[in-house]
């Protein structure tokens, strides 16, 4: 795979402007308060595992709607007093799967939280359901485009309420420092993650490698890879829909929440990514409100540094969560 998108040397450059609503703050803010109206009853129970120095715990609690959400809560075994907590998000199309897959964390010596994407799961197995309507007014294949004419119905306003409430979820557990909660992710996580630092003011650190849910108009011209692809697809047919389809995403744009992140925030570029092209993670990064640092991966594809993403992760989040 060669360079598709933006050389380093063009993103050093590239500062684009946000496409952002006028009641942005305001459609989030009733969002995440109609959410809270439904209590968001977490309940831990223990899974016993094969590991030694991990404790399990089986998550369950309400997202939006109400709707009851599942994750794991892993916490080392030997720890002892509060800890900081690392709220992991997952990528598109894949569930929480075993704790087995989610080790690194506890290994630093945090709590981590491990949430559930609602309705996904056919790459790695999930096991929350997304009980809500079929979408109205057509839609595409896949989650991008479900209900694009109704920013309230679409289904990422479902998955980032999620993503917030686990945020809640973590803070309600008695071995958890609530005052240093960092949240991270890779592709749809590394977007959620972003997301979520827009939207939770007191967070300790972000993490996101090669993010999804950044800067779709642009994303949806510079590949034709999938998730992205979707929004493409979906526009071929639907000629008269490009400006309201934009207008909706909009409010789901990582890039808009960046701009509202006052956490310091670690973002990483693959410059051979094609999934997600690295002008769109730049976007975010260029917009990022909080101290912020970059990390280029020459000959990345998706899967960034491979290994060495796993030990970045782990100083960034040793350096900020103590």
């Amino acid at each position: 795979m060669a360079i598709i998108d933006l050389t380093e040397a063009q993103l050093a450059d590239y500062d684009p402007v946000r496409e952002e609503p006028a009641d942005f703050d305001a459609f989030w803010r009733e969002t995440l308060a109609e959410a809270r109206k439904h209590d968001l009853d977490p309940v831990f129970t223990p899974v016993s595992t094969a590991l030694a120095t991990v404790q399990v715990h089986d998550v369950t609690f309400s997202g939006w709607a109400g709707d009851r959400i599942k994750g794991w809560l892993l916490l080392p075994a030997a720890a002892s007093g509060p800890l900081p907590c690392v709220v992991e998000y997952i990528g598109y199309n894949c569930g929480r799967a075993t704790p087995y897959q989610w080790l690194l964390a506890p290994a630093a010596g945090f709590a981590t939280l491990v949430v559930d994407n609602r309705g996904q799961g056919s790459y790695l197995p999930g096991d929350t359901p997304d009980p809500n309507p079929e979408p109205r007014g057509g839609s595409g294949n896949g989650y991008l485009t479900r209900d694009l004419g109704d920013p309230r119905r679409h289904y990422y306003r479902r998955l980032m309420t999620d993503a917030v409430r686990a945020v809640e979820v973590a803070r309600a557990h008695p071995a958890v420092d609530g005052s240093r909660i960092a949240v991270t992710g890779g592709s749809q996580g590394g977007g959620l993650a972003l997301t979520v630092a827009g939207l939770v003011p007191d967070l300790a650190a972000v993490v996101a490698h090669a993010p999804f849910l950044c800067y779709y108009r642009r994303a949806s011209q510079a590949t034709d890879a999938h998730p992205y692809f979707e929004i493409t697809r979906y526009l071929r047919t639907n000629t008269d829909r490009i400006e309201q389809t934009f207008q909706t995403l909009s409010y789901f744009d990582a890039v808009n929440h960046a701009a509202r992140i006052t956490a310091p925030t670690l973002i990483s570029v693959p410059l051979m990514d094609d999934v997600c092209p690295p002008s769109t993670t730049m976007a975010a990064y260029r917009h990022c409100a909080g101290p912020k640092r970059l990390k280029v991966w020459p000959y990345g594809d998706h899967s960034g540094g491979e290994t060495h993403s796993a030990g970045l992760t782990a100083e960034f989040l040793a350096e900020h969560l103590g």
